[in-house]
């Protein structure tokens, strides 16, 4: 199996990946984006809160203008799934089913997986009145009757946080224990938010929009959107496997510049502790990019690569053909002495 070779490999083709691509590749550094097809936010049918967009846009047409802007600087783009990665001397190894890569520098912006709620035919609602997060749908829900679906603290914290959007707010545990603290039951408690601890048996919905919940006892709540705070599942088994450290939330740790415990690994978006945002997730990318441009410019004075460059072009100044400006004044002195002739 031939070995793919590049100076960095972006696994991930999200928007945390090929923000970084762009970077890269404006930097002329050869650049893989291997892309699974996986990224969150081919979910979101009406992204409203990203920077340039004031009508909004789909997620589906964000990731396809950011792998074309991507493509325009030389970026290579394989549509592959990474399952195993191993680091060497001089850099790092992968391997798809198909076939192998090889690179100096490791970017992952593998993602996460947002856990939908386990409700019956509620699947055509996501994105459309079926939402993960409060901070890019809360505003769309405006004066709306509202369900959370959960049964941690974070379940609390989003009832509340709605609050500020609608005064329709309700919480649904799908038939299971409660697992918030006393201080957040006492919050429910001060801040009037029913609970509906009943199992949810399906959905009534007008083609994308969620008209109520139906419960085992066959009654309904009536709610017009539901945000659900079931959890992620972090996509961190390669990072894991290459020695990353992980935290206790399954997030990658990174610092300022998204490296990672590993030399030459870095990690971006949501797979990291940021906050899981798309234009968070391109400017982590974007970040990461810098970074390895940088440490790839450095490794080239250490090694004395950069030589080869700079001979390359030194040949060509060589070869070049000598072109002789003249300034207007010595023409016009060179006419002159034609004429005397």
């Amino acid at each position: 199996m031939n070995s793919v070779e590049a100076d960095v490999v972006i696994v991930g083709g999200g928007l945390a990946g090929l923000s970084a691509a762009i970077y890269l590749g404006r930097g002329r550094r050869k650049t893989l984006v291997i892309d699974a097809g996986k990224s969150m936010a081919r979910w979101e049918p009406d992204v409203q809160n990203y920077l340039g967009f004031p009508r909004g846009i789909s997620g589906t047409d964000l990731l396809k203008r950011a792998r074309e802007q991507a493509v325009r600087y030389g970026v290579r783009i394989r549509n592959d799934k990474i399952v195993e990665a191993s680091r060497g001397e001089d850099g790092f190894s992968l391997r798809s089913e198909k076939r192998s890569y090889r690179c100096k520098r490791l970017l992952l912006a593998t993602g996460i997986f947002h856990i939908p709620p386990d409700i019956p035919g509620i699947k055509p609602c996501l994105g459309h009145s079926l939402f993960f997060c409060k901070d890019c749908d809360g505003y769309r829900i405006q004066r709306k009757a509202v369900g959370i679906y959960g049964w941690t603290n974070e379940t609390v914290e989003y009832a509340l946080g709605m609050l500020f959007y609608t005064s329709c707010v309700s919480i649904v545990t799908d038939g299971r224990e409660p697992r918030w603290d006393e201080l957040h039951a006492a919050w429910i408690r001060e801040y009037h938010i029913p609970v509906y601890a009943r199992k949810i048996s399906g959905v009534n919905r007008r083609k994308n929009q969620i008209e109520a919940l139906k419960f085992d006892d066959e009654a309904e709540l009536l709610i017009e959107a539901l945000f659900t705070t079931r959890g992620d599942i972090y996509f961190h088994n390669l990072a894991k496997s290459l020695g990353a450290k992980i935290n206790s939330d399954g997030e990658v740790d990174v610092n300022l510049d998204m490296r990672t415990s590993v030399s030459g690994l870095y990690a971006a978006g949501c797979v990291t502790p940021a906050n899981c945002q798309m234009i968070i997730a391109a400017g982590q990318g974007a970040t990461a990019a810098q970074a390895i441009n940088r440490d790839l410019f450095l490794q080239s004075l250490r090694s004395h690569s950069l030589r080869r460059i700079r001979g390359r072009q030194l040949d060509q100044e060589r070869v070049r053909p000598v072109i002789r400006l003249e300034t207007s004044a010595s023409s016009q002195e060179k006419k002159r002495s034609r004429k005397a002739r």
